[in-house]
This record gives C-alpha cells, sequence and structure tokens, in this order.
C-alpha cells in the first residue's frame, strides 16, 4: 500500500507509542487454513449482502475443541462444520465455535458459516451516486489491508496464515466483478450475472479482493498473460496513459527478482472514493481514480507512474513473499518503494534515480524530526496500521539502497533473488532476508541492519574542509551532531566507512565546446565518533570535496567549506545530491557570488531536480539580487523548475514577484500545478506587509476568477486558489469564499483543500468568525468518509483555541479508523503547542519581519556598490 506523550529519552524526538500502544503478537495457530470459499449475493441500492464463508482448516494439533476467528459487524445466521451444525458464540468482534467434536492432526474439517452484513463500517465500501453527487458511479469494492477483511467476512485475520481462495458473487447487470486469480465461470441469472473467480496461489486475508462496478475493460498482455486495466467508462485514453507501461514494468521486474510474475493475471481496477492510493490484492490491485491522467497533468505528474509500479512490485514482495506480521512490513513497503527508484533510474536515468531516492529519504527525513523518530521494526503499537508510515516506506527503500551500495550491484540482485526464491509462497521476517544476504554473498549485515533498522535515527554529518598549502594537506573534520558531547551520546553513533573524494576539473579541449570534467581521488575512512579529523596528502590542491561518494548512506549533512570549492561543487561534482548540498551551503553563506553562482546553475544544470533545489536555494538569500536570478528560471522548459520558482517567490514577497504572478494566472501555463502555485503563492504575497500592496479585493477577485473559471483535473489548480485565499487570514470575504467551497456537491478533491484551509486562515479571523469556522468542523467532523476526518483534523491542528481540542478529541473517540484517532490525538499536541506562545511570538515574528526588509535593502544596495567599485 500505497500516520499527550511522556517519554524522557527520546533525544528531543516525540516517540512512537501514544498511551494505549502494547506488544502485538500473531494468535496460536489451531491449524493450516487451505482454502476460502465466499459465495455472496449482493444488495447494492441497501449496502447489504448475505452470503457465506467457507473455510477448508487442517489441525496441526489433536484436542483442540473451540475456534476463533475474527469477524466484526457481521450477522452471524449459522455455523456447520461438516454439514453438522455447531453451538458458537458472538460477540460481534470474534466468532467463538464450540466444536461438536474435538481436531485430530490430519482431519480435515469444513468450516461453514452463513451470514449477512447491512451498511459495512469498513473493510467493503458501496460507492453509489446521491443528491448531492448524481454523477457518482455505482461501484463495490474492498480494502483489506491491515485487518480489515474481519470487517466483511469471518476469517482468521493475520498475514501468518496462507491459503487458496475463491469467490462466487452476485451482481446486478451490466455491472462486472472482478476479483482474484481467473475468472472460472459466469452465469447469466435473470437481471443478475453470477461471477466465479478462483486463486490457486496461496496468499494472506488482507489480500482478498473484490470490485465490480460498469467498467470499461482495456486488454494487454505480457508473455501471454492477460493484463487488463478498469477505468469508469469514457476514460479509456486516461487508463491507456496512466497505465500502458505495465507489461514492460512486469518484465522489468521479473528479471530483476529472478522470478517470472507468479499470478494467472494482473488487473488493475481504479475505483472512485478510494481511501489508499494503491492496493496490491493478490493479481488484482485497486487504485485511486483519481490516478488517472490526463494530457496536461502527464507533463509533470510522474506520481501515477510511481503508483503503478509499487504496486507491481508488491506482486513479488507482499504477494509471493509475505510478511509473517506486521512489524516487518518494511520489507515489502521498502521494496515497493525501491521499486519506484529503479524504475526512474531504468525508464529515465541514473541522476533522476539519484534525485527520486533524495525526496525518499527527506519524506522521513520529515517525519523523524517533526512527527516521531521509531525503529523501522516494532510491535508496540495500538493497531498496526499505524506502523504504515515514512519510516517503512521512504526510509525502508534507503535501506534496501545502502544494502546494495555495500554488496555492489551484482551481488545485490544475486541476493535478492535468492531471497524471492528461497520464500516464495512462504511468510517471512527481517531476519530471512539477512539469511538470503549471507546464503548469496557471504556477507553479514547485521551491522546495517543494527544501525538502521533495528533502532530509529540516522547519523547528521557536519563537514569541515580546510587546506594546507605548506604541507599539501587536506583536512576534513567530521561530526556526528546527532549525539550529545560526552558519554552519553555515544548510543547515538553510528560507525559507517564513507568515502571522501576530492575533485579535480580538468579541461576537455578535444572537442569545440571546450567542456569540462572532473575526475576524483577517493579515500574510505571510518566515521565512528563523535568528532574526527582526516588528513589526506594529496599532490595538488583539489577544487571540490565530495562527502560520501555516491551519497549512498541515509543522512543529514551540513557542508562547511570555503565559497570557491562549493562553487567548483556545484558546477562540476558529477553527482546530482552532492551538487544539492552545495547549493544548499553556498545559500547560507550568501552574498552576491553566491547569488551569480546559483543563478548559472539554475540556467546550466544538465538536471532538473538540481535546478528545482538551486531555485529553493536562490529564494533563500536576502538580497534583492536573488530575485532577478530567480525570474530567469520561469522560462525553464521543465514544469518542475518552473512550479519550484514559482513556490520560490513565496520567499521574496514584492510587488515585482506579486505582478509576475498575476501574469502566470493571466495567460496560463501548461501546467497545472504551475497555476495552482502560482495561486496560492499570490495570495500569500498580497496578504504580507508590502509597501505597495496591492488591492485586497484585487486578488480576491483574481483567485474567485481562477475559481469560477478553472475547474478541471482533480481539482488542482482551483485547490492552488483556495489555499490563496487561505492565506487572507483577517479577511472575512475570504472565508466566507471558503465556507461556500465545504458544502456537499462541491467535487471532491477540492471540498477537502477547502476545508484543510479553513484551519489556515482562522488564526486571524474575529471572533465571531472562529465560532462560524468552528461549529462548521464540528458538523464536517460527523462525516464518517475517511478523508473527510483526515482533512478535519488538519484542519483543526492548526487552529489556536482550546475549543479546536474538544473536536478533535470527539473525533478520536468516534471514528472506526486508526489512522484518523492517531491523526487527530497527534493534532490536539499541536494545538496545545499553538496556544502555548503564538500572540507573543507572532508580534515579534512580524517586528523581525520588518527589520529583514529594510536589512535586505541595505544589503543589497552595499553589494551592488562593491560590484561597481571592482
Amino acid at each position: 500500500m500505497s500516520k499527550s506523550y511522556f517519554d524522557t529519552d527520546n533525544n528531543g524526538h516525540k516517540p512512537f507509542e501514544l498511551p494505549g500502544a502494547r506488544p502485538h503478537y500473531n494468535p496460536d495457530r489451531p491449524g493450516q487454513v487451505e482454502h476460502i470459499f465466499l459465495d455472496l449475493s449482493l444488495d447494492i441500492p441497501n449496502q447489504s449482502y448475505q452470503g457465506s464463508c467457507s473455510i477448508r482448516l487442517l489441525p496441526i494439533r489433536n484436542g483442540i475443541d473451540r475456534l476463533t476467528l475474527d469477524a466484526v459487524n457481521l450477522n452471524i445466521e449459522s455455523v456447520q462444520v461438516d454439514e453438522v451444525p455447531q453451538n458458537f458464540d458472538y460477540d460481534g468482534e470474534q466468532l467463538s465455535i464450540q466444536l461438536s467434536e474435538a481436531t485430530q492432526v490430519g482431519k480435515r474439517l469444513l468450516i461453514a458459516i452463513a451470514y449477512s452484513v447491512a451498511k459495512p463500517q469498513r473493510g467493503i465500501y458501496f460507492i453509489q451516486p446521491d443528491k448531492h453527487y448524481p454523477n457518482k458511479p455505482t461501484q463495490v469494492w474492498t480494502q483489506g489491508e491491515d485487518e480489515d477483511s474481519r470487517f466483511w467476512f469471518p476469517c482468521f485475520d493475520y498475514p501468518g496464515q496462507l491459503s487458496t481462495s475463491e469467490i462466487r458473487v452476485r451482481v446486478p447487470n451490466p455491472l462486472v466483478a472482478i476479483s482474484n486469480g481467473e475468472l472460472i465461470d459466469t452465469t447469466e441469472d435473470g437481471d443478475y450475472k453470477i461471477y466465479h473467480w478462483s486463486q490457486q496461489q496461496v496468499h494472506p486475508t488482507y489480500l482478498m479482493t473484490l470490485a465490480v462496478g460498469d467498467f470499461a475493460e482495456i486488454r494487454d498482455e505480457w508473455k501471454g498473460k492477460p493484463v487488463t486495466y478498469y477505468v469508469e467508462k469514457g476514460r479509456e485514453e486516461d487508463a491507456k496513459r496512466s497505465m500502458e507501461k505495465t507489461p514492460r514494468m512486469i518484465e522489468f521486474l521479473s528479471q530483476k527478482y529472478g522470478y517470472p510474475y507468479p499470478f494467472p493475471k494482473y488487473a488493475q481496477v481504479c475505483v472512485d472514493d478510494f481511501i489508499f492510493g494503491g492496493m496490491e490484492n493478490t493479481s488484482t490491485t485497486l487504485l485511486t481514480d483519481r490516478c488517472l491522467l490526463d494530457e496536461r497533468a502527464a507533463l509533470d505528474n510522474r506520481n501515477t507512474e510511481a503508483l503503478v509500479v509499487h504496486e507491481l512490485a508488491h506482486q513479488w514482495f507482499g504477494d509471493l513473499v509475505v510478511i509473517k506480521h506486521w512489524s516487518h512490513a518494511w520489507i515489502k513497503e521498502g521494496m515497493a518503494s525501491y521499486s519506484e527508484v529503479m524504475w526512474t533510474e531504468q525508464e529515465y536515468s541514473l541522476p533522476e534515480a539519484a534525485y527520486y531516492r533524495l525526496l525518499e529519504a527527506r519524506r522521513y527525513l520529515s517525519e523523524d524530526s517533526s512527527r516521531y523518530r521509531r525503529p523501522m521494526v516494532t510491535h508496540v503499537y495500538r493497531e498496526a496500521i499505524e506502523l504504515y508510515d515514512r519510516h517503512i516506506y521512504e526510509k525502508g527503500s534507503c535501506v534496501y539502497h545502502m544494502i546494495r551500495a555495500q554488496l555492489g550491484d551484482e551481488l545485490f540482485w544475486q541476493a535478492i533473488q535468492t531471497f524471492v526464491q528461497d520464500n516464495a509462497h512462504k511468510t517471512v521476517e527481517t531476519i530471512d532476508l539477512l539469511r538470503a544476504i549471507e546464503k548469496a554473498t557471504g556477507r553479514n549485515l547485521l551491522f546495517l541492519f543494527d544501525q538502521y533498522v533495528y533502532r530509529g535515527g540516522h547519523p547528521d554529518f557536519k563537514v569541515v574542509y580546510s587546506w594546507d598549502g605548506d604541507a599539501n594537506l587536506a583536512k576534513i573534520t567530521v561530526t556526528q551532531t546527532q549525539a550529545a558531547e560526552g558519554k552519553n551520546g555515544s548510543k547515538d553513533l553510528f560507525d559507517l566507512k564513507i568515502p571522501i573524494g576530492f575533485g579535480y576539473v580538468q579541461q576537455d579541449s578535444s572537442t569545440k565546446a571546450n567542456t569540462s570534467f572532473s575526475a576524483l581521488t577517493t579515500f574510505t575512512v571510518r566515521v565512528n565518533e563523535r568528532e574526527q579529523s582526516f588528513y589526506f596528502p594529496l599532490e595538488n590542491k583539489p577544487q571540490f570535496i565530495s562527502f560520501d561518494v555516491g551519497n549512498n548512506y541515509l543522512k543529514t549533512v551540513a557542508l562547511e567549506y570555503p565559497i570557491a570549492e562549493l562553487k567548483a561543487q556545484l558546477e562540476f561534482d558529477p553527482d546530482p545530491i552532492s551538487r544539492i548540498y552545495a547549493a544548499t551551503a553556498l545559500a547560507k553563506k550568501g552574498g552576491l557570488e553566491a547569488i551569480i553562482a546559483l543563478s548559472k546553475s539554475l540556467k546550466n544544470d544538465p538536471l532538473w531536480g538540481v535546478r528545482v533545489e538551486v531555485a529553493k536555494q536562490l529564494a533563500k538569500i536576502n538580497l534583492d539580487q536573488a530575485f532577478d536570478a530567480l525570474v530567469t528560471g520561469l522560462k525553464d522548459k521543465n514544469a518542475y523548475v518552473r512550479r519550484a520558482v514559482v513556490e520560490a517567490l513565496n520567499q521574496i514577497k514584492t510587488a515585482e514577484s506579486y505582478k509576475l504572478l498575476r501574469g502566470i494566472l493571466q495567460k496560463g501555463d501548461p501546467s497545472y500545478y504551475v497555476e495552482a502555485a502560482a495561486s496560492r503563492v499570490i495570495g500569500a504575497i498580497a496578504s504580507a506587509n508590502l509597501e505597495d500592496k496591492p488591492k485586497e479585493d484585487k486578488v480576491l477577485k483574481l483567485l474567485k476568477s481562477v475559481l469560477e473559471e478553472k475547474a478541471g483535473w482533480n481539482e488542482v489548480v482551483r485547490s492552488g486558489a483556495i489555499a490563496g485565499l487561505a492565506e487572507f487570514k483577517t479577511s472575512e470575504a475570504a472565508l466566507n469564499l471558503l465556507i461556500e467551497y465545504t458544502k456537499l456537491g462541491v467535487p471532491q478533491p477540492l471540498r477537502l483543500a477547502t476545508i484543510r484551509a479553513l484551519g489556515k486562515i482562522s488564526v486571524g479571523q474575529s471572533p465571531a468568525n472562529l465560532e462560524r469556522i468552528l461549529e462548521k468542523l464540528t458538523e464536517l467532523a460527523k462525516e464518517t468518509f475517511f478523508l473527510t476526518q483526515i482533512a478535519v483534523a488538519a484542519a483543526l491542528g492548526q487552529m489556536e483555541t482550546p475549543k479546536a481540542v474538544g473536536i478533535l478529541r470527539s473525533l478520536a473517540e468516534q471514528t472506526a479508523d486508526g489512522r484518523v484517532r492517531r491523526s487527530a490525538e497527534e493534532e490536539i499536541s499541536k494545538v496545545q503547542k499553538n496556544i502555548g506562545s503564538e500572540k507573543t511570538l507572532r508580534q515579534l515574528r512580524e517586528d523581525f519581519d520588518q527589520l529583514k526588509q529594510q536589512n535586505q535593502e541595505l544589503r543589497s544596495r552595499l553589494e551592488n556598490l562593491e560590484a561597481k567599485s571592482k
């Protein structure tokens, strides 16, 4: 698949475990579940169904007289074992069957449970048009991960049980039903049709699925196996654009993992209102229909391609090789996320893959610094779904990359292939991956797992360089700043062998262009103390220094090099990540020289990702000249770069930047995302304290026109305008507009964006308007849809009133979803923090901003004078 603290010893990081967390273990197994057969008849208008669930169980112990199954809010009608009625107890969560004959090893039982379900809470979802959304399709779909299958059929609901399965389902014409495995039969039944699917390879209950709708079917294939895409009728072109690379991806992953795609077909079904990005049910992935791209969205949206390859990778990592317990979910989620990196390398380039990896690392780093720090493997939580965070996806991906860097490409793939081949159709834990690595390569990587997997955190390096010209010595001092000084910090130290490269730039005069290239002299050092200095004898002074050549380790880095070395690194280091670190360090130094170097890089760097990062850094330099340097990036052919420039203008709130953005909004941009960013940032600039401030009503009118005219793909552009309006924190007119767009009937992505925006705009509103916002959010908190609840929690978390806490508490108590509950509780602590010191802080911040502005004008004039005098 595609979240009140009292822990003193956590290096200032909030702990992952919330009150009520406890250790979780798989239950004892009464036997091996061999087969599950669901026979269901749907009543879609009434959001209900009835039927039977049959489970074939092979006991592994004698004398068991009671079986306990997971079954939540089901209406259990009868239970039979081998066609003999049994006594049972049912408490609404667990079904306890009193066996009339105790189990005997080797003697199979066939358990048949007749049941019905009305208005299920989760697990299975009924989507239908209503008076607010008359064009919504009629669909039914399931979502089992983590432990939601128990809400739609009785089962042993944990990943350690693998069985074959079949689903027979009766649906009204013209709807079709898609499920795991192969379609073995269809029968007409009056106005209904019965679909019978069979999955012959074993899998856990959370990967059983059903998707029903009036879909268009697009057929493709890979080596004779059907590859199909199901979407709402009328979106066939979007489906091809979004999923057509699937057969090539299947070929790519089959080769990389050393195991041909293991199931009889691969279907991708795009469904409405899906609560995840995608879900890798065995042979039948469900995807959100929001991943379908139109032509314009495809310009700068690779998220869909990443989602498609992520869910496909799970067919091996997760479905063929199944985790035994949720605490090992990083094995599958980390590899699915790393497969996004591998595919980027295959399809685009090595530098693009490196940049993709950096973005993944940052998503983890942000969670680690602002949310909590945790070991990647832990079985202490309240609900397993809490584990599905950036530690197992993005950090997991970075760990796989570090394994690859340790072993080298050839041995890495041997290890991965050994792991897949040895564990196909079985369950695994983290130790099985270590064993496969050792078996295939002879290498013991426990030192890496101990540092990155079994404990939280990562190294934060500060790297200082100086050159001794008399002795021809380079001195590098490396400090691990995450560890406190003295004995106490030693438990937070990392022990790693890190390559340090010294770069020499050579002119290549053999070509007309007289291009430059760089050669690296590399040494590997062991970094294992809080602070260490290393000395390197070199023939000549290097032009630049590359710390952690290849940037394979997950870390943060602050470079303290002289400006000349940073400029050379930004221009000549072959590794894009090193160039990005150099850009960050240059911006910290500030000054005209840094602006000139960054400006050159924004024009010339071959990788769009570096140009994106350079734009962000330019905006951080408090000199007027930064603006002129940035503006050139608006002409960049790459839409990601233009978007980054527009977002960077948010740092430079001037009348000039306002005019530029107004121009973009009036003229338009090929990219939805650039227009959305311009709408958001123009609001931020117009609401700031500018001297020649644009009239508020003029800007509100402009944003209102975006809302009226720019409806379209996933409401990206209009959501940008909503975020722009939310910047007007004291404007009642802006608030009135926002409240309009929270009404039912507003397209869902736009409505969710508006709900979140209510939190932002609340902090400057009058007491009466604050009450209106709180009333609105109280009413919205009662809606049961997962995404609405998450948006409401996010809005409340931005507020600065104790009343928000009460609404969050009741949301946490009433929701059925573990992620919403966790989110609401985390937002409560944010509100408490906001209330604490906000008012004094805000006044100080405003005074400081004014001083900064005056200071910048003076410094900019000075830099100009100095430049002229030179």
